[in-house]
């Protein structure tokens, strides 16, 4: 370690320790996880009935009369560079005109795009022409360079979050604002709206315009009171990035690489937060209003479902305090975790104290209850039975990285999984004293990943952290139920807002 090295460290908030612990991943890798098996309707994943559905709804219901605080943390850090990768190849590329079926697509239904009054004025402004004057010259290129370049609207360097989205005759909409409408929908205590979104330090100014200029038309139009706050991912959970031989990564200045540790580096921004009450929902899986009612009526059955595993979880607690409980109620209790938590114990305690010291334990955690849709060949990680270490079963949402694929079991059992992870969270962080968890002590450190990538022409490894809903919420309490896959509209691709959820 040379003295600059541990000035980086200082700065960035990382103890020796840490560096030495991310190091020693690169040598040893990560254990695959034991899959019992893959969760499915009846044996791991809930599908209420409508008379269930609607007990649920009105718990919800109730719960927000309550005047809880609840709060809507919304990751929002992506740049949506991702979401135009044709588009820039196709800018970069030697053809003139539109060849492949993506770029033929995209010219074909531009004026459908939310962003297209937008993108007209500009190349008019730079361009002397409108975008079908463009069209019609054959200057495919200059609408690109308009649309993802600075000189234009710069959507090629924006987050996601800022892009128009969806059309409306009273304005359009960009994700940032259907959050907005979103949480008056489903997360309104009282007449207060809470939400959070994680945002990159370049885009955090920007992110908190957007709202300052929209929130109180969407304020007045629902009636409510935002509060709406932000957070970067924080430098100490970046990782280190590994060169061939398993030592730090240097820069050309000698300096050590280090590379932000994925998604899973969140959980410290939660961590931060206190509420009663938590959705958790991507930045681009958002709707026009006329598609919304689904998406509300599940998030609402969600939370429902939520306060009432809370409610039940917290009254047990309490009862497993009193030193005379009964052995028919310490039964009860572990049916209850067996059955609704789905933490399946291997085998009962020997004593009664040995029972009641391991339910205070499985109990007395986090809870998430997660939405999860139809395997219809979309990417995702899934919902999966796992076996842990202490050879008890519990609910995990895993990705293919932590299934092990020379495995002749683990990949039937993957290619058998009948529904995927649209990250749909609603989660619980606070004990049943009301104190919040601390939620870095729940996280599964031997979750993480490793990938293969590059600088300057030379190979490095990666660190990925333990994904936020993967391992970095291992250790919790979780339900898994089914969604529509109607609530389930995410944007990878600019032509996607071409689909009809999006229109």
């Amino acid at each position: 370690m040379t003295q600059q090295d541990l000035n980086q460290l200082k700065q960035r908030g990382i103890s020796v320790t840490q560096l030495e612990e991310q190091l020693n991943y690169f040598k040893t890798g990560f254990p695959f996880l034991n899959i019992q098996k893959a969760a499915e309707i009846g044996d791991g994943i809930l599908c209420p009935t409508q008379e269930e559905q609607a007990t649920f709804l009105n718990k919800w219901d109730d719960y927000l009369q309550q005047g809880k605080n609840v709060l809507k943390f919304v990751p929002a850090s992506g740049a949506a560079s991702r979401m135009f990768k044709n588009l820039f190849e196709f800018l970069d590329g030697t053809e003139n005109c539109p060849t492949s079926d993506f770029e033929k697509k995209f010219f074909d239904n531009i004026k459908s795009f939310a962003f297209y009054d937008d993108l007209n004025a500009i190349c008019k402004k730079n361009e002397n022409k409108s975008i079908e004057e463009l069209i019609d010259n054959q200057q495919y290129k200059k609408i690109i360079d308009n649309l993802l370049n600075s000189k234009g609207l710069n959507y090629g360097n924006l987050p996601k979050g800022l892009l128009k989205f969806h059309t409306y005759l009273d304005g359009n909409r960009t994700p940032i604002e259907e959050h907005l409408v979103e949480g008056a929908l489903y997360a309104k205590s009282g007449e207060n709206v809470n939400l959070h979104f994680t945002v990159s330090n370049d885009h955090q100014t920007l992110f908190a315009d957007k709202v300052i200029a929209e929130q109180e038309k969407y304020a007045q139009k629902f009636g409510v009171k935002y509060t709406v706050s932000f957070s970067i991912q924080k430098p100490s959970t970046d990782t280190v990035a590994a060169d061939e031989n398993n030592e730090p990564f240097r820069n050309s200045d000698g300096s050590m690489l280090f590379r932000p540790g994925g998604h899973g580096a969140l959980i410290a921004n939660l961590n931060d937060l206190s509420a009663d009450v938590i959705f958790i929902k991507n930045i681009d899986n958002v709707v026009p209003d006329k598609f919304k009612t689904n998406t509300v009526t599940y998030k609402k059955l969600i939370a429902g479902i939520l306060v009432a595993a809370q409610e039940k979880t917290f009254a047990y607690l309490k009862e497993l305090e009193n030193e005379s409980i009964s052995d028919e109620k310490i039964e009860e209790i572990s049916i209850f975790c067996e059955q609704t938590l789905m933490n399946k114990q291997n085998g009962r305690k020997a004593t009664k104290s040995e029972q009641i010291e391991y339910l205070k334990e499985k109990l007395n955690r986090p809870i998430r209850v997660c939405g999860m849709v139809k395997n219809e060949g979309e990417p995702g990680g899934g919902p999966y039975l796992i076996v842990n270490n202490d050879g008890s079963v519990s609910p995990q949402i895993l990705e293919s990285s932590q299934i092990n694929t020379k495995d002749e079991r683990s990949m039937q059992i993957m290619q058998t999984a009948t529904h995927f992870n649209p990250v749909d969270l609603v989660c619980a962080t606070k004990n049943y004293k009301g104190e919040s968890f601390n939620l870095l002590d729940y996280v599964d450190k031997q979750t993480g990943f490793i990938s293969l990538k590059s600088k300057s022409g030379k190979e490095l490894k990666a660190l990925e952290l333990p994904g936020l809903w993967n391992g970095a919420m291992s250790n919790w309490n979780t339900i898994f139920v089914e969604v529509p896959v109607s609530t389930f509209n995410p944007v990878k691709t600019v032509n996607d807002l071409l689909r009809k959820e999006h229109q």
